[in-house]
């Protein structure tokens, strides 16, 4: 243990205990020396202003009337927590595109200000915590900023949407619901007030973000999820079909490990290879993962969502034909 975790063992102890506890039992429950206890016994209660009372031959205890009201100050965490804490900032500050990293910079400063009291001012490599982000969209900060408060403090929004698929901006007023972070990238899913519809945007998308006057509409979770989470992939909606895949066996001990929807089914076949049924509305992003896999997957059911890719090959082959 670090000193950091044998002071919380030691405060558990003692707060747990209705007689004194020896100091020999407080070694082998830390697994250190008897000068090391005693050490850390007078941080406890001279630094930490523990109510400690007793020595090292009656035992030490925790004075009761003062109990109650003592507790570990600020945020304890021991170095395995710390590390991970640090490589979890890592994560999200790098795979955001750099959006976060100022807002999460006073916990990175704080994690490791708690690590090298730990350490004696030893360095920690964070460069060692690698993070590669996957097609990641260039979004603005200052709309990032504008759309996650208005989702924290209710607040309607207006903003310039510029739709991927046709290029078209328009203006949209919306109650904003949740933010959410999908395959590297960030969208807002929300209330439009002019379609009367729930709806996901891209924030790289949207520009000229405003709060607006009013409270958001709140609509249930059960409601948000049975559309926005009813089908595959982002821009999911209610579900109009379920597609069935067949991998082949070389790709099925992989796909089976794979989560691709909440309310998938997968199964393996008597050959080796591994079926995998699940809800869809919009077929793009699932057609685009299917090709994925190549000539490893084929989609079985329904025919016309098996014609769509047919389609999509051939127009790919083409590409590739000699003039």
């Amino acid at each position: 243990m670090d000193r950091y975790e044998r002071i919380i063992a030691i405060h558990r102890t003692l707060q747990a205990a209705r007689l004194p506890v020896p100091v020999n039992r407080l070694q082998e429950a830390l697994g250190c020396s008897r000068a090391t206890v005693y050490r850390d016994i007078a941080f406890l209660r001279d630094a930490l202003m523990a109510p400690v009372i007793g020595d090292g031959d009656a035992g030490f205890s925790y004075d009761r009337s003062d109990t109650e009201r003592f507790e570990l100050p600020g945020l304890w965490l021991n170095s395995e927590e710390l590390h991970a804490l640090l490589a979890a900032q890592q994560l999200l500050a790098r795979s955001s595109g750099g959006i976060l990293s100022d807002a999460l910079a006073p916990l990175q400063e704080r994690a490791e200000k708690l690590l090298d009291a730990q350490s004696g001012g030893k360095r920690w490599p964070l460069e060692r915590v690698r993070v590669i982000p996957h097609r990641i969209r260039k979004m603005d900060e200052h709309s990032f900023r504008i759309v996650a408060s208005a989702v924290l403090q209710r607040l309607r929004l207006s903003f310039d949407y510029r739709a991927r698929s046709t290029n078209d901006t328009t203006r949209r007023t919306v109650s904003p619901q949740r933010l959410t972070h999908y395959r590297d990238n960030w969208y807002l899913d929300a209330w439009d007030e002019d379609r009367e519809a729930l709806r996901s945007f891209s924030i790289d998308r949207i520009h000229a973000a405003k709060p607006l006057d009013g409270v958001a509409k709140d609509v249930a979770d059960e409601d948000l999820n049975t559309h926005l989470a009813g089908s595959y992939g982002i821009f999911s909606g209610t579900p109009k079909g379920w597609a069935t895949i067949r991998f082949s066996p070389k790709a099925a001990r992989w796909v089976a490990d794979e989560h691709w929807h909440s309310r998938q089914q997968g199964r393996f076949l008597q050959d080796g290879s591994y079926e995998l049924k699940l809800p869809y509305s919009v077929p793009r992003e699932l057609l685009m993962d299917v090709l994925h896999y190549g000539a490893d997957a084929e989609i079985i059911e329904p025919k016309s969502l098996r014609e769509q890719l047919r389609t999509l090959l051939q127009l790919a082959i083409s590409n590739y034909e000699d003039a």
